[in-house]
């Protein structure tokens, strides 16, 4: 009599540093190819998410131009704008992170994730991956609003994909950020309110929209630390050159090249170091 033994293929966990991130990437992608397949067939989501941007756009062109001051000397308010706008719509982009982290714990999505044999890092991974992705087109299209709109790059095409990959870059960085608040708050209506109540104030009381100097003498406080009013005037240096990081009163350059690319690169990289391990925490600690 024989017996037969059938043996059965244990997959086990990487152990190695290099093994396990090789693992979340590869998980991670696969999570983004869903997310991508889930815009492609409800696609009035990305509609009406590109609405806000071209609105920012031509409100501030066409209504508020002509009564906004203390611009850099030589500098039109559309060439100031623009640079702005890019980041206030990388950021603003950002948010959909935690709606739509929300809404995959409302339907149940996260809950199948978690059970299936995969990096815990994955669906964060994937989830940030696709809303770059998708700030990606949508910064493409704004793009050209603002060369309708009289926008120009003055600094060389090098720049120009430079200011791009800035502007991708915090895009990314807040998308981790709003992972934190979808993860922490879970339920889709209150993640909508919290993301933009404290969002408007971090890029109104910035460079984004106006200079600096024209804000009461206390917010200039606030606004001239504000890593956005940095990404900002990073961004319109790359797209415009020299004159828009001058000081519209003193005619001196409020910043050097240089010490604005410290400056934003520090905050990008403290950012995710804080919240990509807090976002992961939250993800595992999820019941």
């Amino acid at each position: 009599m024989s017996t037969t033994v059938a043996q059965t293929t244990v997959r086990r966990a990487p152990r190695t540093p290099g093994a396990k991130v090789s693992r979340a990437l590869s998980n991670g992608l696969l999570v983004t190819k869903r997310n991508l397949l889930t815009l492609t067939r409800v696609p009035t989501v990305f509609i009406f998410e590109l609405v806000q941007p071209i609105m920012f756009v031509l409100l501030f062109r066409f209504i508020y131009a002509n009564n906004i001051a203390n611009l850099p000397p030589g500098l039109d308010y559309v060439q100031f704008l623009m640079p702005g706008i890019f980041v206030q719509n990388a950021i603003f982009g950002a948010t959909t992170t935690a709606i739509g982290l929300a809404e995959d714990m409302k339907n149940g999505i996260i809950d199948r994730f978690r059970s299936l044999p995969m990096a815990r890092s994955a669906v964060l991974i994937g989830r940030t991956t696709f809303d770059l992705a998708k700030n990606m087109i949508l910064v493409a299209i704004v793009l050209v609003i603002g060369y309708l709109v009289g926008f120009r790059f003055q600094n060389g095409f090098v720049n120009a994909v430079l200011m791009i990959v800035l502007v991708m870059a915090v895009g990314f960085t807040f998308s981790w950020i709003s992972a934190c608040i979808g993860l922490a708050l879970k339920q889709v209506e209150a993640v909508q309110a919290a993301s933009f109540t404290w969002i408007f104030p971090v890029v109104f009381v910035s460079s984004a929209f106006v200079p600096v100097v024209g804000m009461a003498p206390f917010l200039q406080v606030i606004a001239r630390n504000n890593p956005v009013t940095h990404w900002c005037n990073l961004a319109r240096y790359l797209a415009v050159g020299f004159p828009a990081i001058t000081d519209p009163v003193t005619h001196m350059p409020i910043d050097t090249f240089e010490g604005l690319v410290v400056k934003s690169v520090l905050w990008i990289v403290g950012l995710l170091l804080i919240f990509v391990p807090l976002a992961i925490r939250l993800y595992r600690r999820l019941t």
